[in-house]
C-alpha cells in the first residue's frame, strides 16, 4: 500500500514509533494485515464519524480470544423477542475475523486505536502483551513488573513457629477411618506405596488422619465407574470433593496468585490469640479438598498459638490472604463437630492499610505511624497534599495516589523503602524528568481514568520498563484504505 504523508486529521507522532511499522509489508502475521481489520474498521469508522473528524482523534477498543471491549452499539431486537446473532451479525463477523487471525498468530489480546481522514487513509495502531505487563483492565496495561519473578512482601511471609500448639485430642485415625469405612463400604484404598509416592512428590509426611482417610477411599473417578450419584454419596461421606493422592499439594504463597495491583494491598496479621495464621500460604497447608465452590479444604501443620497442629481451615478463592478455622481435626470434621476455639479479638492497634480521601482519613499525618504498610490517596477535599510524615517510616511498602492528589510528586524520590508505587500520568512524568522514580520498585502501575488515550500510556509504561531494562509493549502500526464515506 501507498505511504502517505500525515495529514491533519492523523497524529503525526505515529512516524517516532520504535516498535514497528507495517506498510505493506508481504508476509505479515494476520494480525498485522489491514484486511483483517478493514470490515471492523468500516463500522467503527460509521459509527464515530465526528470523533474521527477531530484532529487526534481516535476510537479505541479491545479484542481478546475470550472477550471482546468495541465501542459498537448493538442493535435491539424487537419487542417481544429475544437478541439473536443475526441482529448484530455483521459486529460479529467483524470481530471474529479478529479474534480469528489472534488465535491464528498465538496471540491472546491486542489493544486497538484507529485514526483516519476524510479521504480514508488509516492509521491503526496495535499495542501487544509484554511478559512485564500484567493484564489491566480495558486497552490499559496492569502492573508492570519490574523485577523478573518479584511477588509483594506478604507473598515472602513464613509461618511463625508456635510451639505450644498440639494436636486436638479429638484428633483419632482409628475412629475416623472406622467412620469412613462405615459410610463407604465399598470404596477402594489407597495403598501404603501409593500415600509414600505422595509424601515423596510433596517433600512432607502426610499426618497420620489423612493417611487414614485415603486408606479407606483413594477418591479416584475410575473407582465410581461415570456414576455421578455415587461421586455426589462420596462427597458427602467425606464432607468435601476430595481429591485423589495425585492431586493434593501444598498451600505456599505461591499458589495463591493475585495481580500485583490488589496484591501489594494486602497485609499478613499474626497474633497470639489467633487460631491460624494470617498467611498467603505455608509450607504446612496440606490441601486434600474442595467445599464445591472453589474454596479448598486443607490440614494445617503450622496453626497459630491458639490452634491445633492438624486442623482443617479453608482457604478461600476470594481472598489472598489467610485463612478460615473448619474442625480441630480431620475427626471432627468428619463427625461434623464443630471447634471449641474461640474467635481472635479485633486488633487493637494502628491498622497497615490506611486510606487517605474524603471519607475516610483527612491527611497523610493521620494515617503515618510506624506499623504504616500501604497507603492509598483518593480524592480529597482540599489542597494537594505532602508526602513529608511518610518520610523514615520502616514498613512502608506500597503507595497508591489519584491524580493531582500529591502536592510536590518528586518527594516520592525519597520514599525508598517502596516496593510498588501507583500513580497518574502526570505524577509519573513529574518523577520522570526529575529522574526521581524509586529504583527499588519490583512493580508499578499507571493509574488512569475513563476513556484515557492508551498510546501515551503505553509509551509511558515503556519508559518505566526500559529503566529496567523489561520487556516493552510491542507496538506496530498498520496503514490502509478504507476510501472515502459512502
Amino acid at each position: 500500500m501507498r505511504r502517505a504523508e500525515p495529514s491533519a486529521h492523523i497524529d503525526p507522532s505515529w512516524r517516532e514509533l520504535t516498535h514497528g511499522r507495517v506498510v505493506g509489508c508481504d508476509p505479515v502475521p494476520s494480525m498485522h494485515q489491514f484486511d483483517t481489520w478493514e470490515p471492523l474498521l468500516r463500522l467503527l469508522r460509521a459509527e464515530h464519524a465526528k470523533r474521527l473528524a477531530v484532529p487526534g482523534g481516535r476510537v479505541v477498543g479491545r479484542i481478546g480470544r475470550g472477550s471482546w471491549s468495541v465501542p459498537l452499539t448493538r442493535r435491539l431486537p424487537p419487542r417481544g423477542r429475544a437478541a439473536q446473532l443475526e441482529d448484530n451479525r455483521d459486529q460479529h463477523d467483524a470481530v471474529e475475523r479478529v479474534r480469528d487471525a489472534l488465535i491464528q498468530d498465538g496471540v491472546e489480546a491486542v489493544t486497538f486505536a484507529m485514526e483516519t481522514e476524510p479521504t480514508g487513509r488509516t492509521l491503526l495502531h496495535l499495542l501487544g502483551s509484554s511478559t512485564a505487563v500484567e493484564p489491566g483492565v480495558g486497552p490499559h496495561p496492569g502492573a508492570l513488573i519490574l523485577v523478573e519473578g518479584a511477588l509483594p512482601e506478604p507473598w515472602h511471609r513464613l509461618p511463625e513457629p508456635a510451639p505450644e500448639a498440639v494436636p486436638a485430642v479429638s484428633a483419632d485415625p482409628a475412629v475416623l477411618g472406622q467412620v469412613l469405612r462405615e459410610r463407604l463400604p465399598d470404596a477402594v484404598g489407597a495403598t501404603e506405596a501409593e500415600i509414600t509416592a505422595a509424601e515423596t512428590r510433596l517433600g512432607i509426611a502426610l499426618p497420620d488422619e489423612l493417611k487414614a482417610l485415603y486408606r479407606v477411599t483413594r477418591a479416584k473417578w475410575e473407582d465410581r465407574r461415570g456414576d455421578y450419584d455415587a461421586a455426589q454419596r462420596h462427597s458427602e461421606a467425606v464432607r468435601c470433593e476430595l481429591f485423589g493422592l495425585d492431586g493434593v499439594y501444598v498451600a505456599e504463597a505461591v499458589t495463591r496468585e493475585c495481580p500485583w495491583r490488589f496484591a501489594a494491598t494486602e497485609t499478613v496479621d499474626i497474633r497470639p490469640d489467633a487460631a491460624v495464621q494470617g498467611l498467603v500460604g505455608s509450607p504446612g497447608w496440606i490441601v486434600f479438598g474442595d467445599n464445591g465452590g472453589g474454596d479448598r479444604l486443607a490440614v494445617d501443620l503450622t496453626p497459630a498459638p491458639r490452634g491445633h497442629t492438624g486442623q482443617v481451615i479453608l482457604i478461600s478463592h476470594e481472598e489472598s490472604v489467610g485463612a478460615e478455622l473448619l474442625a480441630d481435626s480431620l475427626t471432627d470434621l468428619m463427625l461434623d463437630r464443630r471447634s471449641a476455639v474461640p474467635r481472635a479479638q479485633e486488633a487493637q492497634r494502628p491498622p497497615a492499610v490506611a486510606w487517605v480521601n474524603g471519607s475516610s482519613l483527612r491527611s497523610v499525618e493521620d494515617a503515618a505511624h510506624p506499623g504504616l504498610e500501604v497507603l492509598s490517596i483518593g480524592v480529597v477535599n482540599g489542597p494537594p497534599l505532602g508526602l513529608a510524615p511518610l518520610m523514615g517510616l520502616p514498613r512502608l511498602r506500597t503507595l497508591a495516589a489519584h491524580t493531582g492528589t500529591l502536592a510536590t510528586p518528586w518527594e516520592i524520590g525519597g520514599l525508598t523503602g517502596l516496593e510498588y508505587l501507583e500513580l497518574g500520568p502526570r505524577e509519573w512524568r513529574l518523577l520522570l524528568d526529575a529522574e526521581a522514580v524509586p529504583r527499588g520498585l519490583s512493580a508499578a502501575a499507571i493509574k488512569v481514568g475513563y476513556g484515557e488515550d492508551p498510546l501515551p500510556v503505553a509509551d509511558l509504561a515503556n519508559e518505566l520498563l526500559a529503566l529496567w531494562g523489561r520487556p516493552l509493549i510491542p507496538r506496530t502500526v498498520v496503514e490502509g484504505d478504507l476510501g472515502p464515506p459512502a
